[in-house]
């Protein structure tokens, strides 16, 4: 199997480690995938969750114990924020939209990382931070 491209917004926050966790609480609470009464640090700690992340996952944020720092080229399973180079290879300003970001994915202007990894950045609207983008692949 080659794994699942996927792609969300979460909130924003000005830490991107905090946003992540609290993108991860909410989908949690949107669906458990049958860890019931589990936190995200308890699931990861579970063999069987990371057996279950490991042979299909939930194409969510939910697949990634951790974020890694930006410039930290480690194999997943880690969220990695994109350097400021790397965003602006797709969004010269700097400051991308999630129109931007969207049409960035589709026109493969801004790549999926390898399985198991995922990525995020900030997205704006009306020059604020608005949303953090975030899009990974599955490990199976």
């Amino acid at each position: 199997m080659g794994g699942n491209a996927w792609s969300r917004t979460g909130p924003y926050q000005p830490d991107p480690a905090a946003a992540f966790r609290q993108a991860q609480e909410e989908e949690l609470a949107r669906d458990d995938h049958g860890f019931e009464g589990r936190s995200v640090e308890e699931l990861w700690r579970d063999p069987e969750w990371q057996e279950y992340i490991f042979t299909g996952g939930t194409g969510t944020v939910l697949d990634f114990p951790l974020m890694i720092e930006a410039a930290d080229t480690h194999d997943g399973p880690f969220m990695r924020p994109l350097t400021d180079a790397e965003v602006r290879a797709w969004a010269p300003h700097g400051r991308p939209t999630y129109e931007e970001w969207d049409a960035a994915l589709d026109s493969e202007r801004l790549d999926f990382p390898d399985r198991a990894q995922g990525n995020c950045t900030v997205l704006y609207r009306d020059g604020r931070p608005a949303h953090i983008g975030y899009w990974g692949v599955t490990a199976d």
